[in-house]
């Protein structure tokens, strides 16, 4: 399927490794310009290099803390023209409730949902100028189903899906479209990295460590694995296409399964 993303310029905030390293990869396949972006240039540099080799692509880097006001200026300054923002910086952490201070709870909105707000309030007026635009917030399968374990970051993510369709009540009636895509259990980097440790501190294999926390932990999957990245880039991208144009206001889930809800 040819999705049209030829000449489009697309921003993937928190795209070095991980889920948003797999949506700038498959929009660069598929055509897109890309900007790249992470904290450090080390880690753009990299990222930049392994995408342009691996899809031919025109790949550029933008190294900057997109959680603060002036690198998203800045970022948004050097590269007119976005047409695409996949709003994918984020942070999370396990934390009893008890033990979440203050800060925390305003590190995790500044980094998860202002982030992505101050980025979609810099491009929405060339899209409107442009009539045409894609906005696209990665939230998570935990905006529904709040985990306990990390109350702070399920928080942020249902207001993530409280932005994404408010912006696209704002926008109706234009060819720019809103939408949250809601990632279950993921092997991004800091996830695999995870069930790897403890799989070798409990002298356990990574599947018999995967097979226990959806026994356990998610037993609503209905995968029964982790999804990878490439599978949360796939739909990102068709969102992020012409293709998608009736496609506006919607919380699309690709959590294996996880929500136990047919809506």
């Amino acid at each position: 399927m040819d999705l049209q993303l030829n000449g489009k310029l697309a921003l993937v905030s928190g795209s070095t490794a991980g889920i948003g390293y797999a949506i700038a990869h498959t929009l660069a396949q598929e055509g897109a310009s890309v900007i790249v972006n992470g904290r450090s240039q080390a880690s753009v540099d990299e990222a930049v290099d392994r995408i342009r080799a691996e899809t031919h692509g025109t790949v550029v880097g933008y190294a900057g803390d997109l959680s603060r006001a002036d690198a998203a200026e800045e970022a948004v300054r050097r590269h007119p023209g976005i047409a695409i923002l996949v709003n994918n910086l984020g942070i999370f952490e396990a934390k009893a409730f008890e033990d979440i201070p203050d800060e925390d709870w305003q590190r995790f909105f500044d980094v998860n949902v202002l982030s992505g707000v101050r980025l979609a309030r810099l491009v929405l007026p060339e899209m409107r100028r442009a009539n045409w635009g894609r906005i696209i917030f990665i939230s998570s399968e935990s905006g529904v189903q709040i985990p306990t374990e990390m109350i702070h970051y399920g928080v942020t993510k249902t207001a993530q899906l409280a932005v994404s369709r408010g912006l696209a009540e704002s926008v109706a009636g234009t060819n720019i479209t809103v939408n949250s895509v809601l990632p279950g259990p993921t092997k991004s980097r800091g996830v695999g990295d995870f069930v790897e440790g403890l799989a070798r501190s409990s002298d356990k294999s990574f599947e018999q460590v995967e097979a226990e926390f959806f026994e356990h932990v998610r037993p609503t999957s209905l995968i029964k694995r982790f999804a990878s990245p490439q599978e949360v880039a796939s739909l990102v991208a068709y969102v992020a296409s012409p293709l998608a144009s009736a496609t506006t206001g919607a919380a699309l889930r690709v959590d294996g399964g996880v929500v136990k809800s047919a809506f």
